[in-house]
């Protein structure tokens, strides 16, 4: 009796739970990053809304690239000596931010806009 779709198969071995393909075909966890642009323009704002009153410089426009996000993110979270985060495409750093942020951003070679 047949309950599904099949989790296990003789010929290929264990197949992903997600798409079912065996697991060395599986691309269901891999990401794909964009590739960088040779100008990048970022955009900056300050959002306090649905964050209880708290502000957070939040940096977009930026190439959706996981390893480079994470590095940019690293270098501006020392630079402002601040906490933060990468979502969905965007740098999100605790606190008014802006200026030393563009600053850094300049520096690296990125337009800023909205400083």
């Amino acid at each position: 009796m047949s309950r599904g779709r099949p989790v296990y198969s003789t010929e290929q071995g264990a197949l992903c739970p997600k798409c079912g393909w065996p697991l060395d075909l599986c691309r269901c966890g891999e990401r794909r990053d964009e590739a960088l642009p040779e100008a990048v323009t970022a955009k900056l704002r300050l959002e306090k809304s649905g964050r209880g009153g708290k502000a957070v410089t939040v940096i977009d426009g930026l190439p959706k690239n996981g390893a480079y996000l994470e590095a940019l993110a690293r270098d501006l979270k020392k630079a402002c000596g601040t906490g933060g985060t990468v979502r969905e495409g965007v740098i999100e750093l605790q606190g008014d931010r802006r200026e030393r942020a563009a600053a850094l951003l300049r520096q690296r070679g990125i337009r800023v806009k909205g400083v």
